[in-house]
């Protein structure tokens, strides 16, 4: 059916009256018309702008920052873009531009079309947006930061007092309670901003084909001092072939250690948890239940299972909430994909050195809180090495030259010269013959990026378990390492 043309004068009622700045453009710069709101843009009217060259009327800049955009429609194609351009009736604003070529009765390109629609506002608004989310993150890392500091003496306190010998049982007690306290209080840390993470969808995971048994034994390795601390009984029951999951390993075990200290928390003492795995139709459920205080459903959630949703959620996997109300005990389900493929065997754990192997080695400790560096200095001490403290970043340049240190466990915040410029300087002047080890509150991925550019060796974050650095400063006499 054929149809006619619509006439002119509708089409400028069309643009005349559009809330979008509208004009055609002829192939040689030219306007051959705008409408009104594009000319009010311009603080002119229609038919001062008809006929005139562009860059008469836009100037010589805004032309260079248009031109790439006009070789392309003009070379047949749509162009869609934004820009920060100064109008003056608008100011400096940012408009969204659409241009569509034209062509002649040959079909030949013979110009454009614009519209244009101011989106300052849209784009303020998603700039706050970041803004805010900036902010939000710097406040997550510094308060992360000024919590682990503190903690980190604390824990270095404890550990002297279990390093001295027999202690009195209400000492030893009061020790484990700290103990414990310490390590849920670095937990809380690490989950928030774990949450964080995952909500902005920089949680990164590290998968491989892991036997399920494997996982399973390194939550029961995180949770059973505070399941035994409460005297609660633990049964484990699973599956008499092996099953493999594909999962990161640490952020799994994580889930179900989570799950195990929800139990012995949220329960007398001498209560009763129950682990269990089976598989049903090609997905792995893992049951942890206990005899405890139960809940109601609408209390159910918790940072600590906020967190496990979110792990889960990143392995295709999913969590389920039982209890039959307050004083009834509770059920926590997780199910999770079985992983593709034969088995294959687990893989085997690497040779520890025991903590009690006295092997000395130089070691500098630097870090501005002098509890965390005097305390650390004795807790190393104690295990046998030979410690100097620093205090400030140039103290600890100066000690490195006279003392000539096998490692050096630096913070990064300190005075003088930070922690970054010292395991630079060490790592031009000492070479390999250090090995740099950063300590510190900052813990976010960017933190270790920028630690190891900077010539670190190791990353971590505090507090950190003594036994478990002294570990890691055993590793420099492995040439493996």
């Amino acid at each position: 059916m054929k149809t006619n043309p619509v006439p002119e004068s509708e089409l400028r009622i069309v643009t005349d009256n559009m809330p979008a700045a509208a004009l055609r453009c002829s192939r040689d710069l030219r306007f051959l018309w705008v409408n009104p709101l594009y000319a009010r843009w311009l603080c002119t009217t229609p038919e001062a702008i008809a006929g005139r060259p562009m860059a008469e009327l836009l100037g010589a800049r805004a032309m260079r920052e248009l031109q790439p955009c006009i070789d392309r429609v003009l070379n047949g194609e749509p162009v869609d873009y934004e820009r920060l351009g100064d109008f003056p009736g608008l100011r400096r604003r940012w408009v969204r531009s659409i241009y569509t070529p034209t062509r002649d009765a040959q079909g030949a390109i013979d110009g454009w079309v614009a519209v244009g629609i101011d989106v300052d506002d849209r784009r303020s608004a998603e700039e706050a947006l970041r803004d805010a989310e900036r902010r939000k993150d710097e406040f997550l890392a510094a308060l992360a930061h000024e919590l682990r500091n503190p903690l980190a003496p604390m824990r270095n306190a404890v550990a002297i007092l279990g390093r001295k010998g027999p202690l009195d049982p209400e000492v030893a007690w009061s020790r484990g309670v700290m103990e414990r306290q310490i390590d849920q209080l670095s937990r809380l840390i690490d989950d928030l901003l774990d949450i964080e993470r995952i909500a902005r969808g920089r949680f990164e995971l590290r998968t491989e084909r892991v036997p399920l048994e494997l996982v399973i034994d390194m939550a029961l390795e995180s949770s059973r001092p505070q399941i035994n601390a409460s005297g609660h009984h633990l049964s484990v029951l699973l599956p008499a072939e092996r099953v493999h999951v594909e999962a990161d390993p640490h952020r799994m075990a994580q889930v179900f250690a989570t799950l195990l200290r929800n139990a012995a928390k949220h329960m007398p003492e001498r209560g009763s948890i129950s682990l269990s795995a089976a598989v049903e139709a090609r997905e792995v459920v893992v049951s942890v239940s206990d005899d405890g205080v139960g809940f109601e459903r609408e209390a159910e959630p918790g940072i600590g299972l906020q967190l496990v949703r979110g792990i889960l959620n990143l392995h295709r996997g999913r969590l389920e909430a039982k209890s039959e109300g307050r004083g009834h005990g509770s059920e926590f389900i997780v199910r999770l994909p079985v992983a593709a493929g034969e088995p294959v065997a687990a893989p085997a754990p690497r040779e520890r050195r025991g903590a009690d192997q006295q092997v000395s080695l130089r070691v500098l400790v630097a870090d501005d809180n002098r509890d965390a560096a005097d305390s650390l200095q004795r807790v190393l001490a104690l295990y046998g090495h030979e410690v100097r403290v620093a205090y400030d970043g140039s103290t600890a340049l100066e000690l490195g030259q006279q003392f000539r240190p096998r490692v050096a466990v630096l913070d990064i915040g300190m005075p003088g010269a930070d922690g970054y410029e010292v395991a630079r300087t060490f790592r031009r002047k000492l070479g390999s013959e250090v090995k740099l080890v950063a300590l510190t509150g900052w813990g976010q991925e960017a933190d270790r990026r920028r630690a190891l550019e900077a010539g670190f060796d190791h990353h971590l974050t505090k507090p950190v378990d003594p036994g478990t650095l002294n570990d890691l400063l055993l590793m420099v006499l492995d040439p493996r390492h």
